[in-house]
């Protein structure tokens, strides 16, 4: 069966790019289509595709699956394979968990730092809950590389759903020169040289008119 996925502008649309991400991890074959955001017709374009009205949703065959992280989930099972999620249940746990406070929180950076993978916008002053929660972020990335990192340079060693569900946040920490420790900075670098990552940015930056 042919997969479809459809996506928001990828300059801008950081849910988007979390199953963009998993899907392409899984190696499989499918077809993105883009919906153009911000524009007076968004809304009913989306609505021809999705029943929530929203971005992103998944195409299999005949069936549908909407919101990033339930689009996730479905691909680790139809692609056990792939390893989307860890092995280990007690890992997998973590990795959940961690996926789900993702899925769920971090709204001072969410709202603030809104994903822009086109352009560089360093803040000069950082808020204070934006601060908390890339502290906290920080915190989650460097226990994760601690306990579960030993494989690779991901989350949990290899790339999994975790990595999907924070890539947004990676673009955003480089995008307005957010601080952060050295190991979460070489965790940004091993996220923004993922194969899916940088094609995902060169997209944007053909869409926007800027060049690769």
């Amino acid at each position: 069966m042919s997969i479809t996925l459809v996506v928001g502008t990828k300059r801008w649309s950081s849910w988007s790019l979390r199953p963009w991400m998993a899907l392409s991890a899984t190696g499989a074959p499918f077809k993105d289509v883009v919906i153009a955001l911000r524009q007076p017709d968004t809304k009913e374009q989306i609505l021809k595709w999705s029943p929530s009205g929203k971005v992103p949703l998944l195409v299999d065959g005949g069936f549908k699956v909407w919101d990033s992280l339930a689009i996730c989930e479905y691909l680790a099972e139809r692609f056990p394979e792939a390893g989307l999620w860890p092995r280990d249940r007690e890992t997998r746990a973590v990795a959940r968990a961690v996926s789900a406070e993702m899925h769920a929180g971090f709204q001072a950076l969410r709202s603030t730092c809104s994903m822009d993978v086109v352009e560089d916008h360093p803040m000069a002053e950082i808020p204070d809950d934006v601060r908390a929660d890339v502290a906290r972020i920080d915190a989650i990335w460097t226990d994760c590389r601690a306990r579960f990192g030993q494989g690779g340079p991901y989350l949990f060693g290899a790339f999994t759903n975790a990595d999907a569900m924070y890539a947004p946040v990676v673009t955003r920490i480089r995008t307005f020169g957010l601080p952060v420790s050295p190991v979460a900075d070489a965790y940004c670098d091993a996220i923004m040289a993922h194969p899916a990552m940088v094609k995902w940015i060169g997209d944007a930056k053909a869409a926007a008119g800027t060049g690769q």
